[in-house]
């Protein structure tokens, strides 16, 4: 079997689905719930792309045990998949870009940061699951977005080298954690506008706009 030239790997929130402002209207609700409130620069600059123990710990503005972090972290998921749930759906171009890896035997991967409540809320809901060889999330890994260590693990599982993977992001910090990890890096300007993502190495508004030689002009 031939070898395939690269892979793909994909954030989930924002890439796989655009529910960014689904989410942030979640943390507002869960923070009111506290008597908090979060600002639009504090979701965008501390919310966005981590873990949900980093964010809660903003919050709070203290360390919380794990079993804190696991009831905060359901019970802010539970608002945000009640608000998110009638308008689940897969970006635009995202199917027909997934069956084109496929046929062109292309290995993909989730990671994200996302908690694994959410994973087969969003990749059942969207019937995307199927088209993910390895799915890397907040449980498997020590060290949140920007920290590399998400994406390496996914080239890892994957069996591909960090520089013949391709990340698809939204979030600034995801970023950060592709081109940390040493791989090309497609921005997706669903939460950032181009400008924002210009340190990527192509941005896209959804993934209509990629193809195969598309994808291997990037690798090359």
């Amino acid at each position: 079997m031939t070898a395939a030239p690269f892979a793909v790997i994909f954030d989930m929130d924002g890439v796989v689905v655009d529910n960014i402002p689904y989410h942030f209207d979640a943390w507002r609700q869960f923070a009111a719930r506290y008597g908090l409130a979060l600002s639009d620069d504090e979701l965008t600059r501390y919310v966005n792309g981590r873990v949900a123990k980093e964010v809660l710990e903003y919050l709070f503005k203290k360390e919380l045990t794990a079993e804190e972090v696991h009831r905060y972290t359901e019970e802010k998921e539970d608002v945000y998949r009640d608000l998110y749930r009638p308008h689940l759906k897969p970006t635009a171009g995202l199917l027909p870009f997934l069956e084109m890896l496929r046929t062109g035997g292309i290995p993909t991967a989730v990671a994200t940061s996302a908690p694994y409540s959410n994973i087969d809320f969003t990749l059942g809901g969207t019937g995307t699951r199927p088209y993910f060889r390895e799915i890397v999330d907040a449980r498997h890994v020590k060290r949140g977005k920007p920290d590399p260590e998400i994406y390496l693990q996914a080239a890892d599982r994957l069996g591909m080298a960090p520089p013949r993977c391709i990340v698809i992001e939204d979030a600034l910090l995801g970023v950060q954690a592709g081109l940390g990890a040493g791989m090309k890096v497609i921005g997706i300007t669903t939460t950032h506008t181009p400008a924002e993502l210009s340190n990527t190495h192509l941005v896209i508004t959804d993934f209509r706009e990629l193809s195969l030689p598309v994808l291997g002009q990037l690798i090359s």
